[in-house]
């Protein structure tokens, strides 16, 4: 029965493929979703994790391979990390999937951990990667996944037509500085502010950009930043990147790197919001 529940999902994922969009078109900003980067002490055995979550290998520049998701890319380093993603001040990302009971079934039939949330709706649970690292899955069409902006303007989200795709961020901050946080999202990147729907609980805060939520949790005190742990760094596609990076400089925001030119053909630059998180800006990586 393992066998067969893998099987049957390989087979839809392959059939999807061909119908796979690239990252999302940006924001009226030139902000759109673009990468998680990692850092990992077996790059195969990671590698294996993502591919079988649905991620499709392909090369970037000839020289380094991207694993690719609708509407993200997952980078790979063989690196130490400092810590977990759990414990910084991003938690954990999660993927919106059309079942997710068969996704964990899915995920378990090949090893790896599974669990369901304490919710008990079948609706949302979690797999564990190699090096501990926990990926939620929430159910397409579920409560979970729909997002209320605050001007009240509430779209059901589109029936999913691909087999997985990033839903959420999840940050952890101080009760003082949740608003702040959103805030500042809004404020550089053009997200979307509002509430995303929980299954039992009042919503969390959150701002929308295209390709991913950025839900906020409270009551996090003093959680160090994400750069040198697992979850590395995430990223940002930029549309018009080098006189967006001018545009931060002139709202007084540092470039921990400034814009640059890449061989493989992709710009990028290098930020950290006032919470910790270390960000990529790119531009190009929505061409692979």
């Amino acid at each position: 029965m393992k066998k067969l529940i893998s099987a049957v999902f390989v087979a839809i994922l392959i059939s999807a493929g061909s119908s796979w969009a690239q990252l999302y078109p940006p924001n009226a900003t030139g902000t759109a979703m673009g990468h998680l980067h990692y850092n990992v002490k077996d790059i195969e055995a990671n590698r294996k994790f993502w591919i079988a979550m649905g991620a499709q290998p392909v090369m970037m520049g000839g020289t380094r391979e991207v694993l690719k998701f609708p509407g993200v890319m997952v980078l790979l380093t063989k690196a130490e990390a400092t810590g977990g993603t759990e414990g910084s001040v991003i938690n954990h990302v999660g993927f919106r999937v059309p079942n997710t009971l068969q996704m964990l079934d899915h995920m378990k039939s090949l090893g790896y951990k599974t669990e369901l949330a304490t919710s008990a709706t079948g609706k949302v649970g979690s797999v564990y990667g190699p090096e501990d690292e926990r990926i939620e899955f929430m159910e397409d069409q579920s409560i979970n996944v729909k997002f209320v902006p605050d001007s009240g303007q509430y779209v059901p989200p589109p029936k999913m037509t691909v087999p997985i795709t990033l839903h959420h961020i999840h940050f952890f901050v101080p009760d003082a500085d949740v608003e702040k946080i959103q805030a500042w999202y809004v404020k550089v990147f053009g997200a979307v502010p509002g509430k995303r729907f929980r299954t039992d609980m009042m919503g969390y805060t959150a701002a929308d950009l295209p390709g991913v939520n950025l839900n906020i949790s409270g009551g996090h005190e003093g959680l160090p930043g994400i750069n040198g742990r697992r979850l590395t760094h995430i990223g940002f596609e930029i549309r018009n990147l080098e006189e967006f990076c001018k545009k931060l400089e002139a709202m007084g925001i540092k470039l921990d790197r400034p814009y640059n030119k890449l061989p493989v053909g992709i710009a990028n630059a290098y930020i950290t919001d006032p919470w910790g998180t270390y960000i990529e800006l790119t531009e190009g990586l929505d061409r692979l």
